[in-house]
C-alpha cells in the first residue's frame, strides 16, 4: 500500500495544471492509464478560448450560453470567462508560447458560434500537443504510467484513494484527496477522435458508487472527421479550418449547409453534424471538406500536422478535398461537481476537465472552451485541496476482486461500440435507444470482465439519460 496526500487520475491538461498548483511539500502522485501523451489534450488541434479583454467577457459568456441552448450553468460560465485571461497570462508568464504575428502580437482565430476572434493557438494546429508538452515539462510531481484505476477507495463518504492494476498487479494507493481528470468516453463509439485509452471506466465506477452523473445524454460529435483510416482513432479536421475558410460541399461542389442554417460552415457543431448526416442519408452522396480558398504556403504553416497527416494518407492538400463524416468527439456530461470541482457527496473527491460536468457547456459545447475549462477548474480544485485537510481514512477499505478481462470481452466491446454508433449518436430514436439499452442490459448479466462491465455501465447511463430527455435540444437530437 502506498500513501499520498493527493492522487490525480489523468495526465491531460486538467490533471497536469492541477498538479502545477500543488506544492512539492505535498506528496502528490499522477496516475496515467497509458503513456502521458495518450490523452485528448495531446490531440486537441484548434486552440484555446479566452476573453480577449474585459469588454469581451460578456460577449464570450453570451456566445457560450447561446451555443449551450439555454442549458448552461450561468454561474459556471461566468467563472470560466472571468478567469480566462488570468489562466492564459499564467501560462505565458510560466514560459508558454502561443503563435504570434511578426510584430509579436498574439494571433487570434475564430471558430463556429464565436462572434469574435478570441481563440489562441500554438504550433498552428497543435495547440493541445504544445500545451501538454509544456505542462509535462513543468510538472514537479511523480507519475505512474500504464496504471489503470479499477476502483475508487471510499469509506464513510470520504475519498481514501484508488485501486490500480499496474502491470498485472493490484495496488491500493491511499490518499485523502483524489482528483479525477480521466477524460471522456470516446472508445465507447465506433468512430471517434479520442485517444485510444479514453473509455469511460471511471464514470462506470461512479455508477457503482452512486456518485451522481449528469447530462450524460449530451455527447458532442465533431462534424469534420476523416474516417477512412484503419485505426480506431479517426483523423480530426479542426474547426479552425472552417473558421478560416474551408468549406463543406457535396460531390458536385454544392455548399448545402446553408440549406440548414444561415451561418453555413460556422453554425454550431451540433447543427453542422446533423446537416452532414442528414444530407448524406437523403442524397446518398459523399460529403467533402474543401480547402481551395487556402494558399499552399499559408496552409502548411497554419495547419502543419493536418497537412502532414493527410498527405501521408495520400491527399494533396490544400488542392485536394477530403471526404468527411461526423465522429464522436467530446463528452459534455459527466461527474457532477460544484464550481470548485468538488464531488459534493464524497469528501475529498474532485472531478475536473472532460470527465466532469461543471455546467459550462450546457447542451452543446462552444468550440475551444474545453481546454479553457480544464485550466480554470483545475486551478480552482487545487486551491480547494490546499484549503482543507483530509479526514483520516480507515485502514481497511473494501475493494473489488473481480476479474478484469474474460474470454469473449473483445467481441462484446466491439458490439457495444457499434450499438452506440448506430443507436446513440448523432440522430437518435426512442425505439433505437430502447433497443440499445436492452442489448447493454443483456451483456451486463453475462460473465464478463470488470473493464467491460465499467464501459457497459457508462454506456447504459448515456442511454438512460437520452431516454429520459424526450425532446431534442443541442447535441441530443431525437428523430
Amino acid at each position: 500500500m502506498m500513501q499520498y496526500d493527493v492522487v490525480i487520475v489523468g495526465a491531460g491538461i486538467a490533471g497536469l495544471y492541477a498538479a502545477l498548483h500543488l506544492p512539492t511539500s505535498k506528496k502528490v502522485l499522477i496516475i496515467n492509464k497509458a503513456q502521458p501523451w495518450e490523452c485528448n489534450t495531446f490531440y486537441a488541434q484548434g486552440g484555446i478560448t479566452t476573453a480577449r479583454n474585459d469588454a469581451d467577457i460578456p460577449v464570450h459568456i453570451s456566445d457560450t450560453m447561446n451555443a449551450g441552448a439555454g442549458m448552461c450553468n450561468a454561474e459556471a460560465v461566468s467563472v470560466l470567462s472571468h478567469q480566462s485571461q488570468d489562466v492564459i497570462d499564467d501560462l505565458i508568464t510560466r514560459g508558454f508560447e502561443f503563435d504570434r504575428d511578426d510584430a509579436g502580437h498574439l494571433l487570434y482565430t475564430k471558430e463556429a458560434a464565436h462572434s469574435e476572434n478570441r481563440i489562441l493557438h500554438a504550433g498552428g494546429d497543435a495547440t493541445g500537443r504544445h500545451i501538454h508538452h509544456f505542462l509535462l515539462g513543468k510538472n514537479p510531481h511523480p507519475m505512474l504510467s500504464e496504471a489503470t484505476v479499477i476502483d475508487l477507495l471510499i469509506e464513510e463518504e470520504q475519498a481514501c484513494g484508488v485501486l490500480v492494476d499496474y502491470k498485472g498487479t493490484r495496488r491500493q494507493i491511499r490518499a485523502g484527496h483524489v482528483i479525477i481528470a480521466s477524460g471522456g468516453v470516446g472508445s465507447l463509439y465506433e468512430f471517434h477522435t479520442n485517444a485510444y485509452s479514453i473509455s469511460g471506466d471511471i464514470q462506470g465506477i461512479c455508477v457503482e458508487k452512486n456518485i451522481k452523473l449528469e447530462m450524460m445524454e449530451m455527447m458532442q460529435f465533431h462534424p469534420t472527421v476523416y474516417v477512412g483510416n484503419t485505426s480506431v482513432q479517426k483523423q480530426l479536421l479542426s474547426e479552425a479550418l472552417r473558421g478560416e475558410g474551408a468549406i463543406v460541399e457535396d460531390e458536385n461542389g454544392y455548399r448545402f449547409l446553408f440549406d440548414y442554417d444561415e451561418h453555413g460552415e460556422l453554425a454550431p457543431r451540433d447543427i453542422v453534424s446533423r446537416a452532414i448526416f442528414d444530407y448524406s442519408q437523403k442524397h446518398h452522396q459523399q460529403v467533402y471538406l474543401s480547402f481551395k480558398k487556402f494558399d499552399n504556403e499559408y496552409f502548411q504553416k497554419r495547419f502543419p500536422n493536418i497537412y502532414l497527416n493527410l498527405n501521408a494518407l495520400g491527399f494533396n492538400l490544400p488542392r485536394q478535398r477530403v471526404p468527411i463524416s461526423p465522429a464522436f468527439h467530446y463528452a459534455i456530461g459527466g461527474i457532477k461537481t460544484n464550481l470548485d470541482g468538488e464531488v459534493e457527496s464524497v469528501k475529498g473527491l474532485y472531478a475536473i476537465g472532460e470527465v466532469a460536468s461543471t455546467g459550462v457547456h450546457g447542451a452543446n459545447r462552444l468550440a475551444s472552451n474545453s481546454l479553457l475549462e480544464g485550466l480554470v477548474f483545475a486551478r480552482r480544485a487545487a486551491k480547494k485541496v490546499l484549503a482543507f485537510k483530509a479526514t483520516e481514512c480507515p485502514q481497511i477499505v473494501q475493494v473489488t476482486e473481480e476479474v478484469l478481462i474474460r474470454e469473449g470481452d473483445k467481441a462484446k466491446k466491439d458490439r457495444l461500440r457499434r450499438i452506440m454508433w448506430d443507436k446513440v449518436s448523432i440522430v437518435r430514436t426512442h425505439d433505437g435507444l430502447r433497443e440499445a439499452k436492452e442489448e447493454i442490459d443483456a451483456m451486463l448479466v453475462k460473465k464478463i470482465g470488470r473493464l467491460l462491465k465499467l464501459r457497459l455501465l457508462t454506456a447504459r447511463e448515456i442511454v438512460k439519460s437520452a431516454l429520459a430527455r424526450k425532446t431534442s435540444i443541442g447535441v441530443h437530437y431525437i428523430s
